[in-house]
């Protein structure tokens, strides 16, 4: 046990460095889910037949591959054949996000769905075109109602970008797993892998809870 403490006092700074990769992967799959998970959301509910069953193709593929085979099919796949360098840091954060963006549409889509029909037809009838009342007066309420959603989702990309670790990213995990090898005091670093997760996983769900406190509007129960 005494080993153990020892060789995590001397590594700590090593390991904790890699926090700050994982949240970039997090934060930038989280901006690029949203941001396509919004066009997602939109053309789902308002496009035609056509639209809506593209957009049901792209959730069902994102959403029934591992992120393990994604990762490799896009970096040694997709990426390698149309001689497209990109830095396993950016594919795992572009993956993550398309991943990403599949779970965020149906979250937002859910939030569409729940608000009055009548919005949109009251809108139409003081003059804003559909476009415009999407963007102004549905979406607004559809993302505040979406972000006890997102919290779920902060966590589910938190976890899923330990996985990261397999095209080389230097993120929490490669960096415990490089440690333990050359320690072999696996029990002890992974030990300490797990806390750093779970405390990244707290401060991320009560960052988002005060948000959601800080976005509710009082009286609105929907």
């Amino acid at each position: 046990m005494l080993q153990g403490f020892i060789v995590i006092s001397e590594n700590l700074p090593y390991i904790l460095g890699g926090i700050s990769v994982t949240l970039t992967v997090v934060v930038g799959a989280l901006v690029l889910g949203l941001s396509l998970g919004i066009v997602l959301s939109v053309a789902q509910v308002y496009g035609n037949r056509v639209v809506q069953r593209t957009v049901g193709v792209y959730v069902w593929f994102f959403r029934g591959i591992p992120l393990l085979v994604l990762l490799f099919l896009f970096y040694f796949g997709i990426l390698a054949n149309l001689q497209i360098d990109l830095s396993p840091f950016i594919v795992s954060i572009i993956v993550l996000g398309l991943i990403s963006s599949a779970y965020q549409s149906q979250i937002i889509r859910g939030a569409i769905l729940s608000l009055p029909e009548g919005q949109l037809k009251a809108a139409r009838s003081i003059g804003m075109s559909d476009a415009r009342a999407i963007v102004f007066v549905i979406l607004p309420q559809a993302i505040r109602l979406s972000i006890p959603g997102w919290t779920n989702e902060y966590t589910i990309i938190l976890k899923d970008s330990a996985v990261t670790y397999a095209l080389g990213v230097t993120e929490i995990l490669a960096r415990s797993r490089h440690v333990a090898e050359r320690t072999y005091q696996h029990f002890w670093i992974y030990i300490l892998a797990g806390c750093i997760f779970l405390l990244l996983t707290y401060i991320g769900t009560k960052l988002f809870q005060i948000l959601e406190e800080k976005v509710r509007t009082p009286g609105y129960t929907q």
